[in-house]
């Protein structure tokens, strides 16, 4: 009777699978194996992109015991995906703080400190966030829907799960697997995106590098300083840079090596394995199996192309005020995302592939850093004025 009874839950489960909606299923077990493989096989964000890839497959297998469900005969079966789901993101943001901790302790700010004219491309890369919120708002009929789409171009993950999490925006899952796409495919889109707005002279523009020595008491006096004006300017963002730069502080007191070096590596990488395998609790295929998914794929791509442009364009648009042998490589602009280091990598790639002796990685790492400031702080610049717009 056993072998029978499961036989019969067997077939039930394939039955569901190739229903009329069980298509979906089908196609989000195909997303989850495809974000496998490119964890794996392409090297892709493999941290957070897998367990997101085997979460999906978890949530949308038929009669999933990964997910919260009422089961004949037993009742109410709480899922561990669900679980971590709202305890750690729907209930109180813990995981994506907890990760900038992390992200914190990680970040030399040395080569923004040296040369703080980079806090201008932090700035100005974050334009593509507000460009695709106007853009977004045209498809979406609520504003919290687009503002947390737009914030996919913040190019940092935690803040994207942050703030459509806040807004409670009705598009959790796509925003999150667009903007660790998104953030994995920087070293492709980058270059193309920056190459169409610069010519060859202006990529092989050479930037003198005379860093100033940054003394202790700044580097510990920084982070509490961007904590309190932050918070000042725009109080919904003080958990965000808070966290980031707590972790900051733990790396530059030296005082706490230990504790430094846990939230580096051990932290971030557990916050980062159960924060994926949460994010899935938003995969399931009634939720994402839409054409509002594609859609927001192509506006996350779009919020990451104009963030770029727009460092790079506001890098060109000082050098119309510079001498020469003072301006700015406008690709150290491109740099100005939060998606660090890999975009000051990218810009410094490209650099020597135009000019073999142009070294622009301490430039680009400075810009790099002020994006993953400018990031977070616009992210709670949209927490603190979207809900009032929309009367929350």
């Amino acid at each position: 009777m056993d072998f029978l009874g499961n036989f019969s839950f067997l077939w039930d489960s394939v039955v569901t699978l190739f229903s009329a909606d069980g298509w979906k299923s089908l196609v989000m077990l195909l997303v989850g194996g495809l974000l496998i493989y490119l964890a794996l096989a392409k090297d892709f964000e493999p941290a957070l992109l897998m367990p997101m890839g085997l979460g999906a497959i978890l949530v949308n297998l038929p009669f999933s015991g990964a997910i919260n469900q009422t089961m004949e005969g037993v009742g109410e079966v709480a899922g561990i995906i669900d679980w971590l789901f709202k305890v750690g993101i729907e209930a109180s943001e813990a995981l994506p703080l907890i990760l900038f901790i992390g992200i914190g302790a990680m970040i030399d700010f040395g080569p923004l400190l040296s040369n703080p004219k980079m806090f201008l491309f932090g700035g100005a890369a974050q334009f593509g966030i507000f460009l695709t919120i106007l853009v977004a708002s045209l498809f979406f009929p609520e504003f919290k829907d687009a503002a947390s789409i737009g914030i996919i171009g913040a190019a940092d993950g935690p803040t994207a799960i942050l703030v459509s999490q806040v807004l409670k925006s009705n598009y959790i899952g796509p925003i999150m697997v667009a903007a660790y796409s998104y953030m994995a495919l920087v070293p492709i889109i980058q270059p193309v995106a920056i190459k169409m707005v610069t010519t060859k002279k202006e990529r092989m523009i050479r930037m003198s590098y005379n860093p100033s020595s940054v003394s202790r008491k700044t580097r510990i006096l920084f982070p509490i300083v961007v904590t309190v004006i932050a918070g000042l300017v725009a109080p919904a963002s003080v958990a965000l840079v808070g966290m980031l730069m707590f972790g900051n502080l733990l790396r530059e007191c030296l005082k706490l090596d230990n504790l430094s070096q846990t939230a580096q590596t051990s932290l971030a990488n557990l916050v980062t394995i159960v924060l994926g395998l949460s994010i899935a609790s938003s995969m399931r295929a009634e939720q994402f199996v839409q054409w509002e998914t594609i859609l927001i794929m192509c506006l996350g791509l779009v919020a990451f192309v104009f963030d770029t442009v727009a460092g790079v364009l506001f890098a060109k648009l000082l050098n119309l005020f510079l001498p020469e042998g003072k301006k700015f490589n406008p690709m150290v602009g491109g740099a100005g995302i939060s998606a660090f280091p890999m975009s000051a990598r990218v810009i410094q790639k490209m650099a020597l592939k135009e000019d073999n002796q142009n070294h622009l990685l301490m430039h680009a790492v400075g810009a790099n850093v002020a994006g993953q400031i400018g990031s977070v702080v616009a992210g709670g610049i949209i927490l603190t004025v979207v809900p009032k717009l929309i009367g929350g």
